[in-house]
């Protein structure tokens, strides 16, 4: 992978699982808009994630330029998701890290190529970075409060060769 970009879905969850750590080993460098750091600190909060990002030279935050792409997105997403695929034009990625329905349908009308947080962590089992997604699928639903149908769930174990 050449370039990556990411919303704050993903790096709020796999914060929250003590994972965040995998993006690094997997991509080496992610870069992040503007308003991706903005959702890190929003209403007063220092959501997961934030103090390690905030730390990680690897994450390079970056404002968007195209202005009119931005604000079409928003029509239908929120400001975070809007600039990090507009970024993600920009920088020709190879990847975009976000998790809603629809920023992945719009990435995917962009031209990119979208991966979720569970996308992430098959991804870290297939290179050996992780012995089982299980655990990691588990603390994502109870301790990231993160919503993981049981169809979703019960395919990446299927995928990730655990039997489900």
């Amino acid at each position: 992978m050449r370039r990556v970009v990411s919303n704050t879905s993903p790096l709020t969850n796999l914060a929250a699982i003590g994972q965040l750590n995998l993006l690094q080993a997997l991509f080496g460098r992610l870069d992040i808009a503007h308003a991706v750091w903005d959702e890190l600190n929003a209403n007063g909060r220092s959501w997961p994630g934030r103090d390690e990002v905030a730390r990680a030279s690897w994450i390079v935050r970056q404002t968007p330029n195209n202005r009119a792409l931005i604000r079409a997105l928003q029509r239908d997403l929120d400001r975070g998701e809007s600039e990090s695929i507009a970024l993600a034009v920009e920088l020709e990625a190879d990847l975009i890290l976000l998790d809603e329905q629809d920023g992945r349908r719009l990435a995917q009308q962009q031209g990119l190529t979208p991966m979720g947080v569970v996308g992430v962590l098959l991804l870290a089992k297939q290179r050996g970075l992780l012995p089982a997604i299980r655990p990691c699928l588990d603390a994502l639903r109870t301790d990231a409060g993160f919503w993981l149908g049981d169809s979703v769930y019960r395919l990446a174990l299927q995928k990730a060769r655990e039997s489900s």
